[in-house]
């Protein structure tokens, strides 16, 4: 029997990440599409919250990806938390919490892609952001995207050297062209 896939899309504010996910509901087979938001409580008491929250999501995820379900889709999850607290959004560290989730994904009998979009071009965020609602959880900053980017191409590099299961797919999202294309390169065999 085939193993079930599940995919996370990560990247910063503005690198495309609902747009890419719209776009692979629209065209996988059998998806489960899940959007996490931030939890806003940024303090200490933050972190237990955010660490049952993400337990919970880790155990569903587990039993979650059912033959009537075999392909699970986020826009966003616990890599998130752990770029928001590098980078002081946050409190506290969430790193102890972090490298739990990493490793509980990465031995789950699942196909893992953990795609991290991000833009060659950094002034496409200006472009991006501009207009963007001001009472976001994270304030929609083009320095905070580049931020946000430069910690997530980190990250990328460090699950690549820590994890044996989960495939790494960096997706530079600054144009449309040939986005079908190379979106069918990806995950041509997941799609309808």
């Amino acid at each position: 029997m085939e193993r079930n896939t599940i995919i996370i899309v990560e990247g910063p504010q503005g690198a495309g990440k609902t747009t890419f996910t719209n776009y692979l509901r629209e065209h996988l087979a059998s998806v489960d599409l899940h959007r996490l938001t931030g939890i806003k409580d940024k303090t200490k008491t933050g972190l237990e919250k955010v660490t049952k929250r993400f337990q919970r999501e880790m155990d569903y995820i587990k039993a979650g990806c059912l033959p009537d379900a075999p392909l699970m889709l986020y826009d966003r999850n616990f890599f998130t938390d752990e770029i928001y607290a590098r980078l002081g959004y946050k409190e506290y560290s969430f790193n102890e919490a972090y490298q739990n989730f990493l490793k509980q994904l990465d031995n789950m009998d699942l196909n893992i892609y953990f795609v991290v979009l991000y833009l060659e071009n950094e002034e496409l965020y200006r472009e991006r952001l501009a207009g963007r609602d001001k009472f976001e959880y994270q304030k929609f900053d083009i320095t905070n995207s580049i931020n946000q980017q430069n910690e997530y191409l980190k990250m990328a590099d460090e699950v690549e050297k820590q994890t044996k299961n989960i495939r790494l797919i960096r997706f530079a999202n600054d144009t449309e062209e040939n986005f079908d294309e190379r979106i069918r390169e990806l995950f041509g065999n997941l799609m309808k």
